[in-house]
């Protein structure tokens, strides 16, 4: 026997709304979670390892891309994209300064070469001395 469904568009709207009205269970999840989320996600990472290897292989990253195409990045990101990102950006300056923090150190005490003309080899060294200062911060 055949499992009876309701119209998809029916259930799209319905899941929508129950969607929409969730969020502040969805804070008060966050706020007040049954685990800890540092630890269970540690916990998980051979599971979150295999996982992406087993993907990789079955090529399912190409396989996304090459269903959802263009058009449905370019729909979802020019509509909810957009709408979101003001947002998630004011929201994120303070992560951003402490983010950039290190690189803005690094870049305050680094001493360039001369610049040259267009096109000279020592505008490239300059490129690389910012380069060389990163990687040495970051090995650190």
């Amino acid at each position: 026997m055949a499992i009876t469904l309701r119209p998809l568009a029916e259930l799209a709207t319905k899941f929508a709304q129950r969607a929409a009205g969730a969020a502040p269970a969805y804070a008060s999840g966050i706020k007040a979670p049954r685990r800890d989320w540092a630890t269970e996600a540690k916990a998980s990472e051979g599971a979150y390892n295999s996982g992406v290897q087993a993907a990789i292989a079955a090529g399912n990253f190409g396989k996304g891309v090459a269903s959802a195409g263009t058009g449905k990045w370019q729909e979802r990101a020019s509509t909810v994209g957009s709408q979101r990102y003001p947002q998630g950006v004011s929201n994120a300056g303070g992560a951003w300064q402490s983010g950039f923090s290190p690189f803005a150190d690094v870049l305050s005490r680094l001493a360039l070469p001369a610049r040259g003309n267009k096109g000279a080899a020592q505008n490239v060294e300059r490129v690389r001395a910012v380069d060389t200062a990163f990687h040495d911060a970051k090995g650190k």
